[in-house]
């Protein structure tokens, strides 16, 4: 139990549904749809709606998604709403363009999933059509919304990317400059998009008007994309894969996505007992690094498109790798330096989850990928671009090496733990790269030290990645100097390390218990 003389957040309870995202007016939305009769996939899908409005530097309708469905019947369904490089992606082109750094260039662009995927999503296991469920989108859009405090600093931070496009100054930088805390915000044209979208579903942004409109402004900068990559869009509904860890089994997306790297790191640290350790102390810290450093090395050498290059999924959920792998960890002394990897940390993205009263659980993750995207708007739609595109490789021969109609590796990654079959944890972190590190700390501060879900969510975080480790200020000061004399090269995290939702459903209780990350604006909300 938290201390309250201290600031801090309380942990949210409720019976009859719950949901936990990123944004006040996200988590109201969600509330506001449960309580009107819809389930946990209607609300997911309308807050995840708002947010690509209010939360533009995090996600919008020109990125991607990944869900995971806990339906109350039992089971776990995965939906990979990623989008793939246009047909004409040439990578011998853009090596002899010596295009060093994709994230700056409109071939970072992969066409966008998100839009196809909540169809989809609404289709198969909601009860509401998008004509009603993106109104409170619209609104937000039409209306305006007011600028939250960490909205705010990410505009504020980031907001010279917008610059790349005339249309992403005039429709996201007013007065030229960034909105403060407080400021309203309108974006018609964004507007207009959604109400297209409403109105004639999914079909509406991949095709006719808003398609060739989309298509003529990336082309108009370069791009290589068509009418036919847009069309072809088709979000995918796959089997999970999954690891027990603590008597749960965790659940994630198969690749693209990085899932599977968490539940590497969980397999590794099953080989330690965390749980007599001091959860923010030097050795927990020390043993989380350096899994994370060997999880991520193959992750860098070998995640990518299953449809377009070999993956050794097997490989890497076998418990012997695991087990070899942990056999490298020294609790006293850091492993000497691994090989470089091919990405660079920090990304920007939103994750939500709902739980309804009938224990549907949804696990949701919508992204742009870097602030703002690639910075590309289009004039006529509204439409802010993701560079999810930069994840690819261009060395030759690489597995996640670009190619046409590929997907590339993808950091966003919902969780979902359930046990005996039935839903139990929902939860996801934010931050790009981040994202296995802070689910696998997330959930073994609650399976191995018993914190509830705002207290894990509240603890101050490291990164072992791309070099030296990184720790946010609130890492005890005794922690630091343990891991310095392991050998790790501790610097400032420079900025808070992701951001995370978390729902525990307590079926012997009947209850819901959830926490949401301080490091952003929103809020656990239950009723």
């Amino acid at each position: 139990m938290r201390a309250f003389t201290r600031p801090g957040r309380s942990l949210a309870c409720g019976e009859n549904g719950m949901a936990a995202t990123s944004h006040p007016l996200a988590t109201l939305t969600a509330l506001d749809v449960l309580r009107s009769g819809g389930n946990a996939v209607d609300a997911a899908i309308a807050a995840v709606a708002v947010q690509c409005v209010v939360e533009p530097a995090n996600t919008g309708i020109g990125g991607d998604c990944f869900v995971l469905l806990a339906p109350a019947g039992g089971g776990v369904v995965a939906l990979n709403g990623s989008g793939r490089a246009p047909a004409a992606a040439d990578p011998e082109r853009l090596r002899a363009e010596v295009v060093q750094d994709l994230a700056t260039s409109v071939h970072s662009v992969t066409v966008p999933g998100a839009v196809d995927a909540w169809a989809r999503l609404a289709a198969a296991h909601g009860t509401k059509g998008l004509d009603e469920l993106l109104q409170p989108a619209i609104a937000c859009a039409e209306d305006g919304f007011v600028v939250t405090p960490r909205v705010a600093h990410d505009w504020h931070r980031e907001g010279e990317r917008l610059l790349r496009s005339a249309a992403g100054r005039v429709c996201y930088l007013p007065d030229d400059r960034a909105p403060v805390v407080g400021q309203k915000v309108r974006l018609p044209a964004l507007a207009i998009t959604l109400r297209r979208i409403a109105a004639h579903g999914p079909d509406a942004f991949y095709r006719g008007a808003l398609a060739e409109r989309m298509v003529a402004f990336l082309n108009a900068e370069g791009g290589v994309h068509s009418v036919d990559d847009f069309a072809a869009a088709q979000g995918e509904f796959l089997a999970p894969i999954s690891t027990s860890y603590g008597g749960l089994e965790v659940h994630q997306c198969p690749p693209n996505g990085q899932g599977v790297i968490t539940l590497l790191m969980l397999n590794i640290l099953a080989g330690f007992e965390l749980g007599r350790l001091d959860p923010d102390g030097a050795e927990r810290l020390h043993l989380q690094a350096e899994a994370t450093r060997l999880a991520y090395r193959d992750r860098d050498a070998c995640l990518a498109d299953p449809a377009k290059a070999e993956v050794p999924l097997a490989r890497l959920l076998a418990r012997d790798y695991a087990a070899a792998l942990a056999r490298l960890i020294d609790p006293e002394r850091a492993l000497p330096a691994l090989p470089p990897p091919l990405t660079v940390p920090h990304a920007d993205t939103v994750y939500l989850t709902v739980v309804d009263r009938e224990r549907n659980a949804v696990s949701f993750i919508n992204s742009l990928f870097e602030s703002f995207g690639s910075g590309l708007v289009c004039p006529e739609t509204g439409v802010l671009f993701h560079n999810r595109g930069k994840c690819f490789s261009l060395e030759p021969g690489h597995p996640n090496e670009l190619a046409p109609g590929k997907r590339p590796m993808h950091t966003i990654i919902p969780a979902l733990a359930t046990r005996d079959g039935q839903a139990e944890i929902a939860f996801g972190v934010m931050g790009g790269h981040y994202q296995p590190v802070g689910q696998t700390q997330v959930l073994t501060d609650v399976v191995d030290f018993g914190r509830d879900p705002q207290e894990a969510l509240d603890a101050p975080r490291s990164f072992a990645y791309g070099g030296a480790l990184q720790v946010e200020p609130e890492v005890p000061a005794a922690s630091v100097d343990g891991l310095q004399r392991r050998g790790h090269e501790v610097v400032p995290s420079g900025r808070p390390l992701g951001g995370g939702q978390m729902i525990v459903i307590d079926h012997q209780r009947g209850v819901l218990l959830g926490g949401s990350d301080p490091r952003k604006d929103g809020c656990a909300l239950g009723y």
